[in-house]
């Protein structure tokens, strides 16, 4: 008869409440990481590896005459020089659209042909023109510069509000006024009878400015040929999405193409769709029968990585009399860049629309929307990716409003929360909120961070000759859309439990947390559990890691996974026990006979399976729950010098509901990075190009992001409310920081300058742009 007596073999494999859910584990990839164990795309040496290098236009706008590429062709060591006639003959197409939007008469968005390599015209500076292939990296650079390019300059435009003037460039024939879409959302007639009607209209319009990702890993491939396949290993944010992007361009079956992730150092939306680059590597491996290998440089980086943000809005924010929210109404332009990417219409409409109402009762929303090309970088999703573009306006239109009805700005907010009991609750959006505690979360905000301190810290501040301000952002944002996702669970001979899943760990720490999960509920050692992800042969589905989706996907995933291996687990225990399938209960890691001390390990069930050929291993896809609302309330105290403009942040406070927490340390991770990039693009960040569309700001000598010492400790705290439509409630965490803080800072910003008449600035703050601001206003007032 098989299945022991309850003893040491059952007991090892139990949960240890150290390694379950709430706990804060340390990161298991992180040993690895920090002792040089990581492996990047640049790490990789395949047999045979040849080196690419791209030639790029030195213009934003021209017409391309001609390409002389026989200097280059007979250079050493040179194997293969790729235009955009060699994909063509392949039979290659161009870069795909993810987003299918309607103008406002309901025609459909013209989206141009995107050319992984320039054709007639080059429309920014950086565009990849030709792709030469050597046996060093240095022969293929050498080779480049041979390369003769016969460019006929154009005028180039490089604002997005310039470039929809009458005499502006047009950079597409099918885009008249270089408009790719006019985009519309909502009762645009009954709001705007409410803007008509309104005691108090208030009105801001902001400018979210252009940043670089600057990923800690510039972008870069291996491409290769094996077995009639295409294989690419990159970086990306998921290798089945990336796939069939592939596909559309290569023109192949996806099942033609492998992608393989290794560690990816940072990606922040930026790597989640093809580039360029990528099919001419793919194509050079095919024809020479070697594994091709490119990786950017940083310089190549600013150029040639697609860039984040990039919008100008305009908010009309109704109220009546007492100060209760009536309608918004909000219009602006999208900026896209040269070309239109996979997700980039997607960010200033869609994601927008879903995020403006906030945690707000708001009656109603209307969005009107232009989505416009210049002679720039394209751009796509930053992180948080059309968030904290709602955040920022609709917050700065908050205090604007407070400032105006002269109302005290966290009174104005908590009169229009969304109450507790108002849940499920259906805002503006259209979408349903099912969970919240907003004012709760704000007035433990306001209690963490002093606010009552404040006026004593800000005449200290002012002994010292500083201005002190402080501001606060109550936000909300709604996660990614559902979509599919893979969930497996598998064991191996020697003990482990390998996780399968079609999200992709590019800084999170899936491992970790997923791990964690699989130890509460499977009871299987934590130790033994590793992570499968990153190969596009090993899944049905993956809808990859973005719009901080992950965790509520994957779990689900996992969980379905974990009653799949249960049921098989049980029918086979109550073959081998002896004992009807009713009978045997799992607990604990351990299928037990109810009622009995006699049970088998889920383990050395898992052996015996596999040597009776019925393996416990399942694989799936998953429907996605549906989006959840994660919301909180971030505070900000500055001090700024009037004498040269910098700005200091001094204090920061946050306090968040992500639902339930599965590993408080990763989340706080996640929570501290958002903040510091929202800091970044709120003071430091701006992408600058001069009126010919040469990008100025094209190096770390020029563009600035956050360091160590220009933040402060962090003071963070949680408030969950677990999610209803999830099975852990869990709500996401990944773009909360970045959602919240240029809102808190520049309102914190804006609260100090306002005694000295100085009421609205565009980010980012700089000390020269603050001081400006304080020189007018000191020109401004009477003597």
């Amino acid at each position: 008869m098989f299945g022991s007596r309850s003893g040491s073999s059952m007991n090892a494999v139990q949960r240890s409440p150290k390694f379950g859910i709430a706990q804060a584990v340390p990161r298991l990839e992180d040993p690895r990481l920090l002792t040089g164990g990581g492996r990047y795309t640049d790490d990789l040496a395949l047999p045979g590896m040849l080196y690419a290098v791209f030639v790029r236009s030195p213009l934003a706008h021209a017409v391309l005459r001609g390409i002389e590429v026989r200097a280059a062709e007979t250079a050493p060591g040179v194997k293969l020089v790729l235009t955009a006639a060699e994909l063509a003959a392949a039979g290659f197409g161009t870069l795909p659209c993810a987003v299918a939007l309607a103008n406002r008469d309901g025609s459909p968005a013209v989206v141009p042909p995107f050319p992984p390599l320039a054709t007639d015209r080059v429309r920014w500076a950086g565009q990849p023109i030709a792709m030469i292939v050597a046996e060093t990296l240095h022969q293929a650079e050498d080779a480049a510069e041979r390369v003769r390019l016969e460019l006929e300059p154009l005028p180039a435009v490089v604002d997005p509000e310039a470039a929809l003037r009458p005499e502006a460039p047009q950079l597409f024939a099918e885009l008249p006024g270089n408009v790719a879409f006019d985009w519309c959302w909502g009762p645009l007639e009954e709001v705007e009878r409410a803007i008509a009607a309104a005691a108090r209209v208030v009105r801001l319009r902001v400018h979210n400015n252009r940043v670089v990702v600057a990923p800690m890993e510039p972008r870069g491939a291996v491409a290769s040929y094996e077995d009639g396949r295409f294989v690419l290993r990159t970086g990306c944010q998921g290798v089945m999405g990336l796939r069939n992007q592939l596909a559309s361009v290569l023109r192949c079956p996806p099942r033609s193409i492998r992608v393989l992730a290794g560690d990816v150092g940072g990606s922040f939306g930026m790597k989640a769709s093809a580039f360029p680059e990528h099919a001419p590597l793919l194509l050079a491996a095919k024809l020479l029968g070697r594994p091709v290998k490119w990786i950017n440089d940083r310089s190549e980086s600013f150029l040639s990585d697609y860039h984040g943000r990039s919008s100008i809005l305009e908010g009309e924010l109704a109220l009546d009399r007492e100060g209760r929210f009536l309608a918004l109404r909000v219009r602006g332009v999208g900026e896209l860049g040269a070309y239109v990417t996979a997700y980039g219409p997607a960010i200033p409409t869609l994601v927008l629309q879903k995020n403006l109402a906030g945690l707000y009762r708001i009656p109603l929303l209307a969005l009107e929307i232009k989505g416009v090309v210049t002679n720039t970088t394209p751009l796509t999703a930053y992180r948080g990716a059309g968030r904290p573009e709602a955040a920022y306006l609709l917050e700065r239109l908050v205090e604007c409003a407070a400032r105006e009805l002269r109302i005290d700005p966290v009174a104005l907010r908590r009169l229009n929360l969304v109450p507790r009991d108002a849940f499920p609750y259906r805002a503006a959006s259209g979408l349903v909120y099912d969970s919240g505690d907003f004012e709760t979360v704000l007035d433990r905000a306001l209690e963490r961070a002093d606010w009552s301190g404040f006026p004593a810290r800000k005449r200290a501040s002012e002994r010292r000759g500083k201005l002190r301000g402080r501001g606060l952002c109550a936000y909300l944002e709604v996660t990614a859309p559902p979509g599919k996702e893979h969930g497996g669970i598998r064991f191996t001979d020697d003990g482990r439990v390998i996780l399968v899943s079609g999200t992709l760990d590019y800084g999170q720490g899936h491992r970790t947390a997923f791990a964690q999960i699989l130890h509460e509920k499977l009871g299987v050692p934590f130790e033994r559990i590793e992570l499968l992800q990153g190969d596009s042969d090993e899944l049905f589905w993956g809808g990859g890691t973005g719009g901080s989706r992950s965790l509520m996907v994957a779990s689900k995933a996992t969980l379905e996974a974990v009653e799949q291996v249960v049921a098989k687990g049980r029918a086979l225990a109550a073959e081998l026990m002896e004992a009807a399938e009713a009978d045997v209960v799992f607990d604990a890691g351990v299928f037990r006979i109810a009622g009995t001390d006699r049970g088998i390990p889920l383990l050395e069930l898992a052996k015996k399976a596999r040597e009776l050929g019925r393996p416990l291993d399942t694989d799936l896809v998953s429907e996605d729950p549906p989006s959840t609302f994660p919301n909180g309330c971030h505070v900000a105290e500055v001090e700024v010098d009037p004498e040269t403009g910098a700005v200091a942040l001094v204090r920061y406070t946050a306090v968040d509901d992500f639902g339930t927490i599965v590993n408080p340390l990763l989340v706080e991770g996640q929570v501290h990075g958002g903040i510091a990039q929202g800091v970044g693009q709120a003071l430091l960040e701006r992408v600058v190009h001069d009126p010919s569309g040469q990008l100025l700001s094209g190096s770390f000598m020029d563009y600035a992001v956050p360091r160590a010492d220009e933040l402060p400790f962090f003071s963070l705290a949680f408030h969950p409310v677990p999610a209803t439509t999830n099975p852990l409630g869990v709500k996401g965490c990944g773009e909360a920081g970045i959602t919240a803080a240029p809102a808190a800072v520049v309102n914190a910003v804006l609260d100090a300058l306002a005694p000295l008449g100085v009421h609205h600035l565009d980010t980012p703050l700089t000390p020269e742009r603050v001081w400006r601001a304080l020189s007018a206003a000191k020109s401004a007032s009477p003597s």
